[in-house]
């Protein structure tokens, strides 16, 4: 086999990242921050932490094919994490907090998660488990040095700003094989204990530039994104990676993801479109009704988790403007979801790309999908 000679390097998340910093370096992210108030940074200044982070973590004796955990909100911090973990060829393992304790305890352990970094809100739930995650040799605080919590129940408790401090903030990025396990995501609501999903530094890039491909509409320079899906929930849908490609400001929430808080944080940060399951919607429509506005500059939501509700879709679009798109599936009986949704909304649109407007039953549809694969003209009717 005579192998071709262009662009001869594994796709790695750590180029996700440089790129961003080399390209889109001013672009801004915006924190609403677990101890209160708002930070802003440039992705080349984060670039630079996320440098920091990473050799700390190898000062930490952190190794390839480590799993360093993580318990944390949306913001800068975690999303440094994501990046300084999985660039030195680690595993950044989310931890969703609305699992049960004994579920948590289960999937450190079978992880074997060797550091635990955690926001402040949940110090009292790690102080009740602690002993129980029996691989971790290190807990570290997600907060600066004059938010660091008094008296705890964890021994040598670090502090994520101090450890920053200690890392050269250059850092030449390892090359490894691009199916080297990136990110590490357990199950939720399935039979017996949650199940263990390893990432891929590959499945993360590609999925990266499909998502970019296939629903350019959210992204750019002057789109704001305020990710609602959790950074603890499949890695945001993707929202981190996909975001440092296109330059597209990230708005991270924090803790606050009830309906005023998320109103103000889309108003003043004129958000261009975010992403969330069903209930965070309902909350802010809520808001929008007691405001009688919606947000400034707010254009575009993006539901998943779940079904939206007819009326919700409506409301968004008709009452207030809001493109809704719609990018629930259910992965038991794949094209159900479908055509539930198709059914519930009398054949309004899913996808909004204007070749892939769906404004027929699910009947058509099922004859659009069924020619696509023979290689026919599109049915119509």
């Amino acid at each position: 086999m005579l192998k071709g000679l262009m662009m001869d390097r594994p796709l790695l998340v750590s180029s996700l990242v440089d790129f961003a910093a080399e390209i889109h370096g001013g672009v801004t992210m915006t924190t609403q921050t677990v101890e209160g108030g708002i930070q802003r940074t440039t992705i080349s200044e984060s670039r630079r932490r996320i440098a920091s982070l990473a050799n700390v973590l190898l000062k930490l004796g952190i190794k390839p094919g480590d799993r360093v955990a993580t318990l944390a909100w949306n913001t800068q911090r975690h999303f440094e994490l994501y990046y300084a973990i999985s660039g030195i060829g680690a595993v950044c393992h989310t931890i969703n907090p609305r699992l049960f304790p004994e579920q948590m305890t289960y999937i450190v352990n079978h992880a074997q998660d060797k550091i635990l970094f955690f926001d402040t809100t949940f110090l009292p739930l790690v102080e009740k488990l602690r002993d129980s995650f029996k691989p971790v040799g290190s807990f570290v605080a997600m907060t600066d040095r004059a938010h660091m919590p008094g008296s705890t129940g964890i021994d040598s408790l670090l502090c994520y700003e101090q450890l920053l401090e200690l890392g050269e903030d250059t850092i030449v990025w390892p090359e490894f094989d691009e199916n080297t396990a990136s990110s590490l995501c357990y199950t939720s609501g399935t039979t017996g204990e949650p199940k263990g999903a390893l990432f891929s530094h590959r499945s993360t890039v590609l999925h990266s530039l499909f998502v970019l491909a296939c629903l350019p509409g959210p992204f750019g320079l002057e789109k704001p994104l305020l990710p609602v899906v959790p950074l603890f929930h499949v890695n945001a849908w993707g929202l981190p990676y996909a975001a440092m490609l296109s330059g597209t400001p990230l708005v991270m929430p924090g803790p606050k993801l009830d309906g005023a808080s998320l109103f103000d944080l889309l108003d003043a940060e004129k958000v261009y479109s975010s992403w969330g399951v069903p209930t965070v919607w309902l909350g802010l429509l809520a808001e929008m009704e007691k405001r009688g506005r919606k947000p400034a500059n707010f254009s575009e939501v993006i539901v998943g988790g779940s079904a939206a509700p007819a009326a919700m879709i409506e409301t968004f679009e008709q009452k207030w403007g809001v493109n809704v798109v719609h990018a629930w599936h259910d992965r038991d009986e794949p094209g159900r979801d479908v055509r539930q949704f198709v059914a519930a909304t009398k054949g309004s649109a899913i996808c909004r790309a204007p070749e892939d407007q769906i404004t027929a039953g699910p009947a058509t549809l099922r004859r659009r999908l069924q020619d696509r694969r023979r290689g026919r003209p599109r049915a119509t009717a």
